[in-house]
C-alpha cells in the first residue's frame, strides 16, 4: 500500500481533466483541484456545466461551498467545449457505464476516449474510474485512445484504472478517506496512478494489472447484490411461515466472525448495484463461452422483483378488506433509493410507484430530498397526518430519518414497512414488515 506523501515533486502542479461532472467526476475534479492542481471539469451536458459554472452543484456530496471556493480560486473551471482538454498531463475518465438492455453500455466511455486521444500527448496519464468488466481499459479504452492519438500506450502514455468507490451521502466514507485502488496497463503506469491519487487520498493499494482491479470493483457490488438478494428471498420464506426475518438476521450478527449483516427491502437502486453484478455475468458468458455465473443471475431475478412483491402484498392487503388497488390512494414514503439522499437511479421505489399505478392506484409519495421536477406521474405531499390518514395503504420505501414514524404509525390505517422502522411498540390499525 502506498500512504500519501510519497508523491514526488513533479506532481506538484498539473494540467488535469476530468471527464465526467457527476457524482463521481465533481467530487475528484474539486479535490484534484484543492490540493494545487489545475483542473478542468469536462461534461456535455451544456446545463450542468452552466450551473456549475455559476456556482450550483448538482450532487449531494459537493457543496455550493466548495464549489465557490474551488471557482474563485481559479484552480477549477467547469467546461463543455473538448478544445479545453489541450494540453493536460492528467485525464480521468469518469462517465456513466450503463446497460443497453442486458448488456454493457460502453458509448460513454468511448466517446470520452476520442475526445481525450484527440489531445493525447507524449508523456500524460489516462485514467479510466468508469465501472466496467475486465479488458475495458487495455483493449477498449487504449486502442480508442491510440487510434485517435497516433502515440502507443506503455510506450508514449500511460494508461491506469482506478475504480470509483463514491458513496452518496455517507459523511464516514469519502473520496479522500475511502482506499483507492489503482492499476495500469503496465508497472509504469500502475506506479504513475498511484502517484497522482496519493495526493487526492488517505490511502492508495496498488493492485498488479487492470483487469483484477476491474474484477474486484465488479466484485464489491456482486458480494452486496447477491447476499441482499438471499435476504430478500429468506423474508418471503419467512413472511409466509410466519417468522420475523429482521428479528434473525439481529439475531445472527451477533456472531462475531463468518456473518455480515445484510437486511430485506423493496429491491437495490443507485447506479452500482443494479449494474455491475449484470456487468460481471455478462463478461464471465462471454469469457466462457457462454457459462455466464448462475448465481448472479439468481439473484438478479430475486432482486429486480421486489417492486412487484412490494405492490403484491399491498393488493393482498386490500383484498382482505374486500377492496381493490383500482382507486386506492396509496402514499409512499421515500422515493430515492437511499436514506439522507434525492439520489433517484435506479431506484426500486420509481417501480413500486409505476406498478402500483399501472394498477389503477392514485399514487403519492413523501420526499424531503427530492425535487418535483425530478419525478414524472407521481404527485409529491408532505408525510402530514392528513395524507397518512387519507391513504388506504403507506408504504415505507425509503427510510428518511426526516419522517415522523411515530406519527406514520399512529395516523395510518396501514402500513407496510419495507424498511423496518415501524417494528415493536408501533401503535397503527396494521404495520407489516415486508
Amino acid at each position: 500500500m502506498v500512504r500519501a506523501g510519497t508523491t514526488p515533486d513533479r506532481q506538484s502542479s498539473l494540467r488535469v481533466v476530468v471527464v465526467g461532472q457527476g457524482y463521481v467526476g465533481l467530487p475528484l475534479a474539486l479535490r484534484a483541484a484543492q490540493v494545487g492542481h489545475q483542473v478542468v471539469g469536462l461534461d456535455s451536458d451544456a446545463r450542468r456545466v452552466e450551473d456549475l459554472a455559476s456556482g450550483r452543484s448538482p450532487v449531494e456530496d459537493v457543496t455550493t461551498e466548495q464549489l465557490e471556493m474551488m471557482l474563485g480560486l481559479g484552480s477549477y473551471r467547469p467546461a463543455a467545449d473538448p478544445q479545453a482538454a489541450a494540453g493536460f498531463d492528467v485525464a480521468v475518465i469518469a462517465v456513466p457505464t450503463p446497460l443497453r438492455g442486458s448488456q454493457p453500455d460502453l458509448s460513454h466511455v468511448v466517446a470520452a476516449g476520442r475526445m481525450v486521444g484527440r489531445h493525447l500527448r507524449e508523456g500524460a496519464l489516462v485514467v479510466l474510474e468508469s465501472t466496467s468488466y475486465p479488458g475495458t481499459t487495455r483493449t477498449v479504452l487504449g486502442p480508442v485512445l491510440e487510434e485517435e492519438s497516433g502515440l502507443l500506450m506503455g510506450r508514449d502514455f500511460a494508461l491506469g484504472f482506478s475504480p470509483e468507490r463514491i458513496d452518496p451521502g455517507n459523511r464516514n466514507w469519502t473520496l479522500e478517506t475511502t482506499p483507492k485502488l489503482v492499476s495500469g496497463i503496465d508497472a509504469q503506469s500502475r506506479d504513475r496512478t498511484a502517484d497522482f491519487y496519493s495526493r487526492l487520498v488517505d490511502q492508495v493499494v496498488p493492485v498488479s494489472r487492470c483487469e483484477e482491479a476491474e474484477l474486484a470493483k465488479l466484485l464489491e457490488n456482486t458480494f452486496r447484490a447477491v447476499n441482499i438478494a438471499l435476504i430478500n428471498e429468506l423474508a418471503q420464506v419467512a413472511h409466509d411461515t410466519g417468522l420475523d426475518i429482521r428479528e434473525a438476521v439481529s439475531a445472527a450478527g451477533t456472531k462475531p466472525f463468518g456473518f455480515m449483516a445484510f437486511t430485506p427491502g423493496p429491491g437495490i437502486g443507485g447506479h452500482c448495484l443494479p449494474i455491475d453484478p449484470v456487468y460481471l455475468s455478462w463478461w464471465a458468458a462471454r469469457a466462457r463461452g457462454g457459462a455466464g455465473c448462475r448465481l448472479i443471475d439468481l439473484a438478479e431475478q430475486i432482486n429486480t422483483a421486489r417492486p412487484a412483491h412490494v405492490v403484491d402484498r399491498v393488493r393482498g392487503h386490500l383484498a382482505s378488506r374486500g377492496t381493490t388497488l383500482q382507486g386506492a390512494q396509496i402514499l409512499l414514503l421515500g422515493l430515492s433509493y437511499k436514506p439522507g439522499s434525492g439520489d433517484l437511479r435506479e431506484s426500486p421505489a420509481l417501480e413500486v410507484a409505476r406498478l402500483l399505478a399501472a394498477g389503477g392506484a392514485r399514487v403519492r409519495a413523501a420526499d424531503p430530498f427530492v425535487e418535483p421536477a425530478a419525478v414524472d406521474g407521481v404527485q409529491l405531499v408532505s408525510a402530514s397526518g392528513e395524507e397518512l390518514a387519507a391513504a388506504d395503504a403507506v408504504v415505507v420505501l425509503t427510510d428518511h430519518e426526516e419522517f415522523d414514524y411515530a406519527q406514520v404509525a399512529a395516523c395510518s390505517a396501514f402500513v407496510l414497512d419495507c424498511r423496518g422502522r415501524l417494528a415493536g411498540g408501533d401503535t397503527a390499525a396494521v404495520v407489516e414488515q415486508l
